[in-house]
């Protein structure tokens, strides 16, 4: 088997995304990647794009398409001091949020001296506000 020689080259992953990174930062096309490195097979740095790099590049598609990371790559295990401070941080957001909500709510009535029209255009701000802040934090 010591006489057998492979025809294919074993890259190191390092090596893979500093070509992509190049490709994708414009400085070179995956074509002159290719032959700049030495790289064996005409597809080889395509595929590598569609397999590490951050935009699509799926035939057909916008090249500016951005493309999620792999679970993998983005979820990191936090300590518990650390979920801690990310619940706080969380908890700060929403109790401003709460605080910058009452503060733009319009309270209104029909008892108060409101004619209808005016009385029908603060609710429907009340509603579009209540649908943004709603939307947010859920969003969050």
């Amino acid at each position: 088997m010591s006489g057998f020689k492979r025809t294919q080259r074993d890259y190191p992953l390092s090596f893979k995304i500093a070509v992509v990174e190049k490709v994708e930062k414009g400085e070179m096309t995956y074509k002159q990647a290719g032959c700049s490195y030495g790289i064996q097979g005409r597809s080889t740095v395509l595929v590598w794009l569609r397999k590490y790099g951050r935009l699509d590049w799926s035939p057909g598609l916008p090249d500016q398409v951005k493309r999620r990371l792999p679970v993998a790559l983005a979820t990191v295990p936090l300590t518990p001091e650390q979920r801690i401070r990310e619940l706080e941080e969380q908890l700060e957001q929403a109790s401003q949020k709460t605080e910058f909500f009452n503060y733009l709510s319009i309270t209104c009535s029909m008892t108060n001296g409101y004619n209808c029209h005016q009385n029908a255009q603060a609710e429907w701000i009340n509603g579009i506000l209540k649908m943004s802040f709603y939307s947010r934090v859920l969003q969050s």
